[in-house]
Formats: C-alpha cells, structure tokens, sequence
C-alpha cells in the first residue's frame, strides 16, 4: 500500500459510501484512479466495505459475548466451525482467561439457550464457555481502530 491507498482508506473509514468522485476531487486524481485502487484492495483482502446495524433494530434481543476455552489439540477445526455459525459475528483469539471471544447475535433469550447448547457447547474441543449477555450499547464505531491519520491534504 502506497500513501494514495492509504488516503483513500482513510476517507472510506470516515464514509463508505462516500462517492469515487469526492474522493478523488480531494486528492487530486482521476476518479478512475480511486474506482480502480479501492477494486485492487477489496481484491486484495485489505479493504472490506461493509453496513454496520444495530443489532436491536433487526430484532436481535439477545447479542451475547461469549469467552470459550479449547483443548489445545482441536483448535483449527473448532475454531473453523464456530466462525461458520450464522449466529457469530465477530470471533478472536485472545490472552487471558479464554481462548476466544465469540460474538453472537440471537433473536431471544431462547435462541441464544440454543445456541450455546445445541451448537458452541457440541463443537469437538471446546471445554468451557462462559456468557455475557449485551444488556445495552453505547458505542457502535462504524470509525473504530485501527483509524488511519493523515495531514488534511493543505488546499493550495
């Protein structure tokens, strides 16, 4: 990535939507340029342009974090199975008591009783889990790190 990717990363961080034109008004280039750098990066894997939601607005009273611990041995194909759920949203590997933190978004209280015994606690390798349930949220950040901070281009 050269300091024209990384500007025009920074400006889709702040808006993906933000139209190629605006963007490439801003850095002084063609907008064939922008269209064709943000095609190579999503190619690439280094950019995914995505609509975030609030998972209460579709409906889903149960979001939970869930901190699950593996048998050293099964961590690849547990791990493979849990990112596959239809319910996980977000899943790391992490330090500390867990070896993952697992998202998940659940209809009700029901659905994510489902969840956590028909589906996380079956997966071959995992020991332990324990739940913490979403109660509200405060932030979504649609802007969240890593936010790449450039000079404002200066208008000569």
């Amino acid at each position: 990535m050269d300091s024209l990717d990384l500007a025009i990363v920074r400006h889709l961080q702040r808006d993906g939507r933000k139209p190629y034109t605006e963007i490439a008004q801003d850095l002084g280039v063609s907008e064939g340029t922008v269209r064709n750098r943000v095609a190579r990066l999503v190619e690439e894997r280094v950019l995914h342009i995505v609509g975030m939601v609030d998972p209460y607005q579709l409906g889903m009273d149960a979001p939970a974090l869930i901190g699950v611990t593996l048998q050293p041995e099964d961590w690849d194909p547990a791990i493979e199975t849990i990112a596959n759920f239809e319910e996980v949203s977000y899943l790391v590997l992490v330090s500390g008591e867990f070896d993952l933190l697992v998202e998940v978004m659940c209809r009700d209280r029901d659905h994510l009783a489902e969840f956590l015994n028909a589906k996380l606690r079956r997966v071959p390798g995992v020991m332990a889990t324990r739940t913490f349930t979403i109660l509200r949220t405060y932030k979504m950040a649609y802007g969240a790190p890593p936010m790449l901070e450039f000079p404002e281009r200066s208008q000569a």
